[in-house]
């Protein structure tokens, strides 16, 4: 039972990881739902140890990523691609509702952005810059960045998307970006 259920997460798991392109499409007049999911694979020893007990809620299956490597990574302009949106890119119709759903083991943000940049972590922009995009300026402190937070299990609906091209990126780890066609 329990290899069962384990060769059915990594099923689950390699389809998610496989999609790179995804649309949704509403019937009549109900809205149609795409589900983006937010992956990382945090190392719950050197995360916690950092960051604070439990930080890390991690349930990957033998491999994670330590806390100094992504950092390095990230600063070396190379940032881990297991921390990633999933599908990079969707196509829906106008009024569908864009779902992201946080399936990694820490918190992550799905804000809507001008033009891709650095997020407001600078030891995870390339460089260690210290520059934020707008829309990321403050962190949490600025509620318009506190409210496109999604912690670990959670998910948050974005709705009312106007036709054209929306950008969507994570302003902890700017490397986790999306785009979201409306047509």
């Amino acid at each position: 039972m329990k290899r069962t259920a384990i060769l059915s997460l990594l099923a689950g798991c390699a389809m998610v990881a496989g999609a790179t392109h995804a649309s949704a499409q509403g019937t009549g007049n109900s809205p149609g739902i795409v589900q983006v999911v937010a992956l990382d694979e945090c190392d719950p020893s050197s995360f916690d140890a950092a960051l604070g007990a439990d930080f890390c809620k991690n349930i990957a299956l033998g491999f994670s990523t330590t806390l100094a490597n992504l950092s390095a990574g990230a600063e070396a302009g190379m940032p881990d691609p297991g921390w990633d949106f999933e599908p990079d890119q969707v196509t829906i119709n106008k009024g569908d509702i864009v779902s992201a759903v946080n399936q990694g083991g820490e918190p992550h943000t799905f804000t809507e952005v001008q033009a891709f940049g650095n997020g407001f972590v600078p030891p995870l922009n390339p460089g260690s810059a210290t520059s934020v995009i707008p829309e990321c300026s403050g962190g949490f402190g600025n509620v318009a960045v506190a409210k496109t937070r999604i912690l670990q299990g959670s998910h948050l609906d974005i709705t009312g998307l106007s036709k054209g091209k929306h950008l969507f990126e994570c302003c902890i780890h700017p490397w986790m970006r999306m785009e979201v066609d409306v047509k």
